[in-house]
């Protein structure tokens, strides 16, 4: 079972248990973070599109890390213009804890019917007047 997840703007494949490197998160080490996912593999179903909605990708931060320094060289020549600069981004360490389908029908069904007394006590109040 596996899952694609979207974070900074960039897509990895993930599956329960692994570490990964991506762009850095607002959140604390040790913080939870919910993944967005784009696409759910289970062992018999494939889920994507609107059933998305069921699909619930958790991971750890672990910690915040700096990638490799990238050098940038900027040359042009018979001019004497020469420029050196470098770059190093902030990343964040995750490892994905989770990855669960639920059914969706069970929490809407769930809130359906916490509103529904409340709507008959208001539908009884009215017919009283």
């Amino acid at each position: 079972m596996y899952a694609i997840v979207k974070t900074g703007g960039k897509q990895y494949r993930v599956e329960e248990g692994q570490s990964l490197l991506v762009e850095k998160l607002t959140a604390e080490e040790g913080a939870k973070v919910a993944l967005e996912p784009l696409l759910y593999r289970g062992d018999d179903q494939i889920v994507d599109g609107a059933d998305l909605a069921k699909v619930k990708v958790e991971a750890r931060v672990l910690s915040h890390e700096r990638g490799p320094k990238l050098r940038i060289v900027k040359f042009k020549p018979k001019r004497g213009y020469k420029r050196r600069t470098g770059h190093r981004q902030d990343l964040t360490r995750i490892q994905v804890t989770s990855i669960k389908l639920g059914a969706a029908r069970r929490a809407a069904r769930a809130a359906s019917t916490s509103d529904a007394p409340a709507a008959a006590a208001a539908g009884s109040e009215e017919a009283s007047e």
